[in-house]
């Protein structure tokens, strides 16, 4: 117990001695002025993220997909707010079409797995169409358990795998 003791106080001391501390004065660091090339202000012109209107884009404003409990097809609050956020993105690519794919556990029959992709893919759908998407831009498709995300054999791979993922599949460019 007392070697335990010691070994807390010593990584204690030791992580304080490496913290750094901010400078005792109040000094401002100097800004540097801008690099410049032959008297031209040098621009970076690396795009920071992805590209607008692209599926990256969508994923990274919108997200792609919403989670459904066992055995459920309802949508919860966490899944609607990301619909509406699809919705709004949708909103500013009105050119842009989407695949709603439902998929499931491997718990189940592949015919009942099937059907509940299904219901599930509807229900985004249904509820995309309830926030302004016109329906004649919406595919859905059920996976049903054929097309896992997680491969392993438990909860927290079964409960990632119940879901509705949404994939542009066209006419998403501005």
């Amino acid at each position: 117990m007392k070697f335990k003791l010691f070994a807390v106080a010593v990584i204690g001391a030791f992580a304080t001695a490496c913290a750094s501390t901010p400078p005792a004065d109040d000094t401002e660091v100097p800004i540097e002025p801008p690099v410049t090339d032959h008297g031209n202000d040098v621009v970076d012109t690396t795009p920071a993220g992805p590209t607008a209107g692209s599926p990256e884009h969508f994923v990274a404003t919108a997200g792609d997909r919403v989670f459904y409990g066992l055995d459920r097809h309802d949508l919860t609050p966490e899944a609607r707010a990301t619909l509406r956020r699809q919705a709004a993105w949708l909103a500013s690519y009105p050119g842009a079409r989407i695949l709603v794919a439902g998929n499931c556990d491997e718990r189940g029959t592949r015919e009942y797995n099937l059907a509940l992709g299904a219901r599930r893919a509807n229900a985004a759908r249904d509820y995309l169409i309830s926030q302004g998407v016109d329906a004649s831009r919406i595919s859905t498709t059920s996976y049903g358990k054929e097309n896992p995300t997680c491969t392993q054999s438990n909860e927290q791979c079964w409960a990632i795998n119940r879901n509705a993922t949404t994939t542009l599949v066209g006419g998403y460019t501005n």
